[in-house]
């Protein structure tokens, strides 16, 4: 848990020797990340603000308190995947650490698409969708997903986590759901899965496997997809 927190949060928490292990028990407990998180989020929705400022205010917070981890996974894994090229040439772009237009956009549409949901969901959709952004990195490192590249997050975790931690992870999101509103909140949850899901097919195909970014931009999906649903 330690390790969780070191790596998902800025919160300034040590950890000693980082191993295959250590990595593969950090990966499975990273939903109670979310968890904490979004109770940080709540809070800040109570503040007596407009909506929309109220929004910004929340994915600001978020991208400090995760180190802007996510957003640059996101933004990485959307230019790799718009150029062409074989998967080389996507993992080295994705590798330059630049902004291109794919990056800028993807960017655009998911802050100001959180931002006017944060405010306008109940809050144990809130509570659903930051721990849904995080039970996406079960997803990514299922067995049976390879790495990209040999070296790197992706590497370490790829392939570590079994498929009934997914399934209990999930399971029990869309538990939670029901208990958020029993029609949105389960569908939240299913559509969610279905498109980290669909996300990690294309991007073995497109890169070979996953990396870092991939997961990055799996916990963006699922957090979006999550408050989408619930503010319909």
């Amino acid at each position: 848990m330690r390790l969780a927190l070191s790596w998902l949060t800025v919160l300034p928490v040590r950890v000693g020797e980082v191993d295959a292990r250590a990595a593969q028990r950090a990966i499975a407990l990273a939903p109670l990340v979310g968890l904490l998180l979004g109770a940080a989020v709540i809070g800040l929705l109570h503040v007596p603000l407009p909506d929309l400022l109220a929004g910004f205010l929340v994915v600001g917070f978020l991208a400090l308190a995760t180190r802007g981890m996510h957003l640059d996974g996101l933004a990485d894994t959307a230019d790799g995947l718009g150029c062409y090229g074989p998967p080389e040439r996507a993992l080295a772009v994705m590798k330059d650490g630049g902004a291109g237009p794919f990056a800028v956009v993807a960017l655009i549409v998911v802050l100001g698409a959180e931002a006017a949901a944060f405010p306008t969901v109940h809050w144990g959709a809130v509570l659903l969708a930051l721990t849904a952004g995080r039970a996406a990195f079960v997803l990514c490192c299922l067995r049976g997903v390879p790495a990209a590249r040999p070296e790197g997050l992706g590497a370490l975790v790829a392939g570590s986590q079994p498929p009934w931690l997914a399934t209990m992870w999930w399971s029990g999101l869309a538990v939670g759901g029901f208990f958020v509103h029993p029609v949105h909140g389960p569908l939240a949850i299913v559509i969610a899965a279905a498109a980290v899901l669909l996300l990690i097919h294309h991007t073995r195909k497109r890169f070979g496997g996953i990396t870092g970014d991939v997961l990055g931009a799996a916990c963006e999906t699922a957090t979006l997809t999550v408050l989408a649903v619930n503010a319909l």
